[in-house]
């Protein structure tokens, strides 16, 4: 290793929130051969990132939510590491702006788009049994589709409840059901479910929110050990703090009393991150740098719950 690569390891190491930009252009070249500092700080500031991560050549990604927010930005992050990915939407408007940007990115001959209603039975049977065998098999499988919705829980309808639930866990049990054969198959399947803080920290006026997010978490923990000896792993993602289209209108109901919505401020960075914050632990966990990673959940949050 070089003085300055040895130089920017000792930096990163003693700083967490080492800002890129205080690196020389050589410090820059040099801890990108050593595969440092593209992954502790601000990966997306680094050029060579996509050009030296392809972890994903020959693999064949299946990611729900795939027409917008955090399941468009995993299907992009995926597809730029050589993967081949099947987008699933129940929004066809939404899979058509992945498509366009793919198509803009070089990449389109490598993606499929399905649209899919999660929530159905015989919808996932047809549309994503349909998708796994076009692709000829399945690698992993990332669950990223889901609703936010608002109310106070003494007036949720049961219809409300069974939206928010249907979609949000009914959704990853049945597309993860589906898709278990063909993962099971290669003897090194990875399943990425999306979880959320409110599973483990209070989001007043989400009951059906927090309780679908609560259950993922545990279908996650069930799945990893009941098939961790044909090589499944399985992970849940929490993230918090992130702006995207579900975020950004809860749609809280009249009557809501700000004290009790708590910190939703993160303590690092300069606001709420980006959808592609998420992809990229997402990618880290779907691919072989997350081969020891099975059973547990990785927050996304920026301390926010600290």
């Amino acid at each position: 290793m070089s003085r300055a690569a040895g130089r920017a390891c000792r930096v990163l190491r003693s700083s967490p929130i080492a800002d890129y930009r205080f690196f020389s252009e050589e410090m820059r070249d040099t801890t990108c051969h050593i595969g440092l500092l593209c992954q502790w700080v601000a990966p997306h500031h680094c050029k060579r990132m996509g050009e030296n991560m392809k972890r994903f050549e020959g693999r064949r990604v299946l990611v729900t939510g795939a027409g917008s927010g955090i399941g468009q930005a995993v299907v992009a992050r995926i597809l730029d590491e050589g993967g081949t990915v099947a987008g699933v939407d129940v929004v066809e408007t939404g899979l058509a702006v992945t498509r366009e940007r793919a198509e803009q990115a070089g990449v389109a001959d490598r993606l499929r788009t399905v649209t899919a209603d999660i929530s159905s039975e015989d919808s996932v049977r047809e549309n994503i049994g349909g998708a796994i065998a076009d692709l000829g098999g399945l690698d992993a499988l990332v669950n990223a589709a889901g609703i936010l919705r608002a109310s106070h829980t003494h007036e949720t309808e049961l219809d409300f409840w069974n939206k928010v639930i249907g979609t949000n866990l009914t959704g990853t049990f049945l597309v993860t059901r589906q898709a278990l054969p063909a993962l099971l198959e290669t003897g090194k399947g990875v399943v990425v479910n999306f979880s959320s803080t409110s599973a483990q920290f209070a989001h007043p006026y989400m009951a059906a929110y927090a309780a679908s997010k609560g259950g993922i978490q545990s279908f996650t923990h069930a799945i990893a050990l009941e098939y961790a000896k044909q090589g499944l792993r399985a992970v849940a993602v929490a993230p918090g703090s992130i702006a995207s289209g579900m975020t950004s209108n809860p749609g809280f109901p009249e009557g809501v009393d700000a004290s009790l919505i708590g910190k939703l401020y993160p303590w690092i960075g300069e606001g709420f991150a980006g959808p592609e914050t998420v992809a990229g632990v997402v990618a880290m966990l779907a691919s072989d740098d997350g081969a020891f990673v099975t059973g547990t959940e990785i927050r996304i949050d920026g301390g926010t719950h600290m």
